[in-house]
Formats: structure tokens, sequence, C-alpha cells
């Protein structure tokens, strides 16, 4: 039964809403490659995630700089900008979408990708022809699932046992790679993906950290004012 409504609730996705439950998380991503010279390169890092029907929000979250570092560079944004015209590219060659806050909302079955610059107080639109510069694929559902529901449905569930109530561990292996996800059934949510190869030469993780209450503070609601701009604004 728990298989049958997991496949009903996948076949929700795609439409106009989003049947999962909302969700506050913070999820830590961890990556670690062996080279062929035997060099070991390790990355980590964590973000935020809010998630509502048709929207969800991610934020990096980062190192706070010291405060007279940050007035200083508030400073230099604010002289930059009365210097220049509102179309002048120049303005913004610093913008990163790495440390940019991103929302992106299902319309229908059109999606909006933005970025949002509070200090500059800027909405910055991504039509979906730039999708790949800014290392989106595209994909509602790996946003708002954190995978792609078939690549879940087609993993068999496992033997392994699952400390979390309502959560089961999926798996597979194929030629010495292996995926696993501990999947949270009732929040439709993966608490853990895990994927590497058995000779150790890369492994990748992400665990999720479901936040025990719903923010009421919504930051996609709190943009009025803000200045809209293009994407292309951006460019060179």
């Amino acid at each position: 039964m728990k298989q049958l409504c997991l496949a009903v609730a996948m076949l929700c996705v795609g439409g106009t809403a989003s049947a999962a439950a909302d969700l506050d998380a913070r999820v830590a991503y961890y990556s670690r490659v062996v080279t062929a010279e035997g060099v070991t390169r390790e990355s980590r890092f964590e973000e935020t995630m809010l998630r509502r029907a048709n929207h969800v929000w991610t934020a990096r979250v980062l190192a706070a700089a010291p405060a007279h570092e940050e007035h200083a560079a508030h400073a230099n944004d604010k002289a930059r900008i009365s210097k220049a015209v509102v179309r002048d590219t120049s303005v913004h060659k610093h913008f990163n979408p790495v440390v940019l806050p991103r929302h992106l909302a299902l319309e229908g079955k059109q999606l909006r990708l933005e970025y949002v610059d509070t200090h500059a107080k800027e909405v910055i639109a991504v039509p979906p022809g730039e999708f790949d510069n800014v290392s989106f694929d595209g994909s509602w559902e790996r946003a708002y699932y954190l995978l792609d529901p078939k690549r879940l449905q087609a993993m068999p569930l496992s033997a392994r046992k699952s400390s979390v109530a309502g959560a089961r561990w999926r798996e597979r292996e194929r030629d010495g790679v292996y995926e696993r996800v501990l999947w949270d059934e009732r929040r439709e949510i993966p608490l853990v993906i895990e994927s590497g190869d058995k000779a150790g030469t890369f492994f990748n993780r992400l665990a999720l950290t479901v936040q025990p209450q719903l923010s009421s503070d919504l930051p996609w609601q709190k943009l009025k004012g803000y200045a809209r701009r293009e994407y292309a604004d951006f460019l060179d």
C-alpha cells in the first residue's frame, strides 16, 4: 500500500499543484573524489530550504563577514551604483548565483526562476534558455523533491534498517556504482542520498534535517519594491 501511495504521489508531480507537505529544512552536501594521482579532494556546504505549494526557496549558508568588511562592501556597492546608469552591466559584474537565494515557482506548467539580491534589493529573472548558465537543470521535481521521482521509483526497497519512523531505505548497485536513498514517506523528501563506487574513488552525500516548525515568514512574499532585472543585464 505504501508503494502504491508513493507512486500516486509522484504521478501528481508536474501539474499545477504539488502534493507533498510544506517543509522547512537544512541540507548538508558533501563530496569526495580521489584522483588518479592519489589526491583526495573534498567539498562541503549547506543550504536552507523552504518548500511550499508551487514554491521552492533555497539559500546557501555563508560565513558571516567581519562587520568592517561588510560595511566597506556595502559602501563600495552604493558608490558604484550611484555613478552608474541603470542598464550599465559593469555595476553587476560581481553577480554570483551561488551565493544568492534562489526562488523557483511553478506557474501552471511553466517554471519561473529568479535570484534575489537582498543588499541591492533586486530580483534577477533567469529565462529557460539560460538555466544551464546558473547550474539549474530545469527540473521542478528535482528542486521540489531533491531527486528525480523516476530515479526513486527505480530503486528497490532495501533490507537496511531505518532508525527514522516512516522512512525507508532504497538502494541499487550496478557495475560497482551504488545509490542509496533514505526516503521519508510522509514528508516525501529524502533524508539521505548517498552515491559512490565500491573502489572508493568518489562519494557524494546529501543529508537533510527537517526543522521542527514551519516558518510563516516567506521571503518571496517580501519582495515588494525590489527592482526587477534580467539575467542578460549581467552579461558582457
